[in-house]
C-alpha cells in the first residue's frame, strides 16, 4: 500500500527546516574562514549583497520546482517538461546529496567527537592541537565510529517522514542552535580581543575589496544557501498551497546569513584574544586553532571553559545535524517514491550506501591517503568533484530551465501564490533568474576551476 505523501504543518515548521536545510557547517565553519582570509567587514557587506542578487532568487527557483509539482526532484523535472532531457536536473540534485552526504557525515562525525571531548575537559588539557586533529582524523576506526553515530540520529530522523521526524526535530534544533548561538556571542562580550574582533567584523576597509574577494563571497553566499543540491527543491515539494515564498526566501536568507555573521562574532573575539594568532587562519580555525584559544582564554576558570568549548561544539553539531537531514531526504524521497520502497526501507537504503562510501573518504584521510585521484585523496575528489563541478552546472541548468523554459504563468503564479504576494517583484526576480545568477554562476564556476 502506497503511504500518503504528507506536507509540513505549520508555518514554523516550514522555515525551520528549509533554514536547518541552508544552515550548516559551512555558516559556522567556512564563512569565519572566507571572512578572515578576505578582510572582514568588507567581505561581509558583498557577500550579503550576494545573498540578495545571487542565492534568494536561486532558492526562490528551487522552491517554484518542488512546490509546483509536490514530487521529489528527479520526478519534479519530468513532470514540468516530460520526455525531455531537463529531469537531468533533477538526477544532478540527488546524485550531489547523495555524494556530499557521504564525506559530511564524517566531517559531522569530527563535530561529534569534538562535543564529546570538550564537555569531558579534554580540550581544555595543554596539547599539541594539530596534533590532536592529526591524530583523530588519520585513526582507521575513531572518525568512522563517530560518523556512524551521526547517521544514525539522521536516519532516525528520516525514518520518522516529514511531520513527525523532519519537522518536529528541526522546530528543536534550529531553535536550540539559534540561543546557543546567541550565548555564546553574549559571552565572546567579556573577551580580551572583543574590540578587536567587532571592529574587524563591523568597520570596513573598502580597499580590502579585490576581484578576489568579490568571487569568494558570490561563492561563499551560493554554497552557503545549500543551492543546487536537491534540498530546497525536496523540501519545497513538502509546502502546502498556502506557503508564502517569497516570504519563506526571506525568512531562511535572514537566519542563514545570522547565523553565518553570529559566529563570526565568537570566533574573532576570542582569536584576538591570543596574541600572535590572526584571523586568517584557514580550514584548521575550527579544528584546531580554536581549541588551543578556549585552552588559553579559560586556562584559569576550566569549568568555563569546558561550557564555552563546549556549547561552541556543540552548535557545529546542530548545525551539521540539520544540513544532513536536508542531504538525506531528496535521495530517499526518489527511492520511495519512484521504486515503491517503505519510507523505512529508502531510508536504510541511503543510509548504509551513504555511510559505506563514508568509511572509504575516512579512510582516505588516513591509511589509505596515498591513493589518489588526479592528485587527490579519494574525500578530496568527492568535494571537488561536487563543490567545483556538479553544482555550479545544476545551479545554471536550474536558472535556464526556471528563467527561460518553465511556462511564465506557472513561475508567476508559484513565486506570487497565485497574486495574492508582492507581484512588483516578479519583473525583478525573472531579471535576475535569467540574467544575473546565470552570469554570477558561471564566473564562479571557471575562477574555482582555474585556481
Amino acid at each position: 500500500m502506497k503511504e500518503e505523501r504528507k506536507n509540513f504543518g505549520s508555518k514554523l515548521g516550514v522555515i525551520m527546516a528549509a533554514a536547518g536545510s541552508a544552515v550548516g557547517l559551512g555558516n559556522v565553519w567556512r564563512f569565519p574562514t572566507e571572512v578572515g582570509r578576505n578582510g572582514g567587514a568588507a567581505f561581509i557587506l558583498v557577500y550579503l549583497l550576494c545573498v540578495l542578487l545571487i542565492g534568494a532568487p536561486l532558492m526562490l527557483s528551487e522552491f517554484v520546482v518542488g512546490r509546483s509539482t509536490h514530487a521529489n526532484p528527479i520526478k519534479a523535472y519530468s513532470k514540468l517538461a516530460p520526455g525531455s532531457w531537463w529531469r537531468v536536473v533533477g538526477v544532478e540534485g540527488v546524485v550531489v546529496a547523495f555524494l556530499i552526504l557521504s564525506f559530511y557525515v564524517i566531517v559531522s562525525g569530527w563535530t561529534l567527537y569534538y562535543t564529546v571531548q570538550s564537555f569531558a575537559g579534554a580540550l581544555m588539557e595543554s596539547r599539541d592541537y594539530k596534533a590532536f586533529f592529526s591524530d583523530f582524523t588519520g585513526d582507521a576506526w575513531m572518525p568512522v565510529l563517530y560518523g556512524i553515530m551521526l547517521m544514525l540520529l539522521v536516519h532516525v530522523v528520516i525514518v520518522r517522514g516529514v511531520q513527525n521526524g523532519i519537522e518536529k526535530f528541526s522546530k528543536v534544533m534550529m531553535p536550540l542552535l539559534l540561543a546557543i548561538i546567541m550565548v555564546l556571542a553574549a559571552c565572546s562580550f567579556r573577551l580580551p580581543g572583543f574590540g578587536q574582533g567587532m571592529a574587524y567584523l563591523l568597520k570596513p576597509d573598502f580597499s580590502k575589496i579585490t576581484t578576489d574577494v568579490l568571487l569568494s563571497a558570490m561563492g561563499q553566499a551560493f554554497f552557503s544557501l545549500s543551492l543546487a543540491m536537491g534540498c530546497l527543491c525536496a523540501y519545497a515539494s513538502y509546502f502546502d498551497s498556502g506557503t508564502r515564498l517569497q516570504r519563506t526566501v526571506f525568512s531562511v536568507s535572514v537566519i542563514d546569513t545570522l547565523v553565518a555573521v553570529m559566529s563570526g562574532f565568537i570566533i574573532f573575539p576570542a582569536v584576538f584574544s591570543v596574541q600572535g594568532l590572526q584571523p586568517n587562519e584557514g580550514a584548521g580555525l575550527v579544528f584546531i586553532t580554536l581549541p588551543s584559544v578556549f585552552n588559553m582564554v579559560f586556562g584559569g576558570a576550566p569549568f568555563l571553559g569546558y561550557l564555552f568549548s563546549g556549547m561552541f561544539y556543540m552548535l557545529l553539531l546542530l548545525a551539521a545535524l540539520t544540513s544532513a537531514m536536508s542531504l538525506h531526504e531528496p535521495v530517499t524521497a526518489y527511492l520511495h517514491e519512484s521504486f515503491g520502497l517503505t519510507r523505512h526501507k529508502a531510508a536504510t537504503l541511503v543510509s548504509l550506501s551513504c555511510m559505506s562510501l563514508g568509511v572509504v573518504c575516512s579512510l582516505s584521510c588516513g591509511i589509505w591517503s596515498g591513493y589518489t585521484i588526479f592528485g587527490l585523496t579519494f574525500f578530496d575528489f568527492l568535494d571537488f568533484l561536487t563543490a567545483k563541478i556538479i553544482m555550479p552546472v545544476g545551479g545554471l541548468l536550474i536558472c535556464i530551465f526556471v528563467g527561460w523554459v518553465l511556462d511564465r504563468k506557472l513561475v508567476r503564479d508559484e513565486v506570487t501564490n497565485g497574486g495574492k504576494a508582492h507581484t512588483c517583484l516578479f519583473p525583478i526576480y525573472m531579471f535576475l533568474i535569467r540574467y544575473v545568477v546565470p552570469i554570477a554562476i558561471c564566473v564562479i564556476f571557471f575562477n574555482e576551476l582555474l585556481r
